[in-house]
């Protein structure tokens, strides 16, 4: 009977952030090595049809990075990265869509749709517009390049709003297409935070390989459980966030600064850690808040 009653009260702790969130945005990006793991992904997609079970309206945006390396291994080329951004040729391009747009995009939707939620797969290139990604390097003044890569400077979010409006969650590739019309690779933490943005999303959710943000790297007992912009400065100066994490940082920062009210980094691998972030009094991970 403990057990039972025990069950009613987690529902009972999760009610009023139900009825805080019921009918707002919540922009949920999906990445990493979890990727990988089939028991991980069925967990974030269970979640996600939780979500919108209980009136709030996801939007997936998933990368595939473990996957596209895989990929670029068997065609013999080796992942490049600078600045924690895959540098990107027309060899590896063709792979990044093949996998994104063809593989990953339809497996998470047909796994969403199999938890009972109503899903459907956006290509970014469709709504997102790019520009090329250049980028001058503090220490040394150097131009730094990445090929096809770049950076979201507009998007069409219709479609996006009409699924949400249908009780359809979107499920959105990181691509994009430039004014040449040619296909980009877009960081996917950067597309989710300009897609978050453009939106006014509630909530941005950053799923990744780490608890959250942690002042010692490796060091799990270290978790930062809440960042305020006016500290992230300091944390890079002194190499806190860094590599990966960078992407991650900048959009909620931007996303924040545009009215999303708060952004989350959480652990794709705790089980139903998107579950616990949202629903739960302690929560779990980084929240970063203006």
């Amino acid at each position: 009977m403990k057990q039972i009653i025990a069950k009613a009260e987690v529902l009972i702790e999760a009610l009023p952030h139900i009825q805080r969130f019921r009918g707002e945005i919540v922009v949920v990006k999906f990445g990493g090595s979890a990727m990988e793991e089939r028991a991980c992904v069925e967990r974030v997609l269970q979640d996600v049809a939780f979500m919108e079970c209980v009136g709030l309206r996801p939007v997936v945006v998933h990368g595939g990075g473990k996957a596209i390396n895989a990929r670029m291994k068997d065609a013999g080329l080796k992942p490049h990265f600078v600045q924690g951004l895959r540098v990107t040729d027309e060899a590896s391009m063709r792979i990044v869509e093949q996998v994104l747009n063809q593989e990953l995009n339809p497996d998470l939707v047909t796994t969403l749709e199999g938890f009972g939620c109503k899903a459907r797969g956006i290509h970014g290139e469709d709504i997102l517009q790019v520009a090329k990604l250049r980028r001058q390097d503090e220490a040394t003044g150097q131009w730094l390049e990445w090929g096809y890569v770049g950076t979201v400077v507009g998007a069409d979010v219709e479609p996006i709003k009409a699924y949400l409006q249908a009780g359809i969650t979107p499920v959105i590739t990181p691509l994009g297409r430039g004014p040449d019309h040619q296909l980009y690779n877009i960081n996917a933490d950067e597309a989710a935070a300009a897609l978050a943005e453009r939106l006014q999303a509630r909530k941005l959710v950053f799923l990744s390989d780490v608890p959250g943000l942690l002042a010692k790297l490796d060091d799990p007992a270290s978790l930062i459980s809440t960042l305020r912009l006016s500290e992230v400065e300091d944390l890079i100066a002194r190499g806190v966030i860094s590599g990966g994490m960078l992407p991650k940082i900048s959009g909620a920062l931007k996303a924040l600064r545009a009215g999303v009210r708060k952004t989350h980094i959480i652990d794709a691998a705790l089980p139903h850690s998107l579950l616990l972030e949202l629903f739960t009094n302690q929560g779990v991970g980084t929240e970063i808040v203006p």
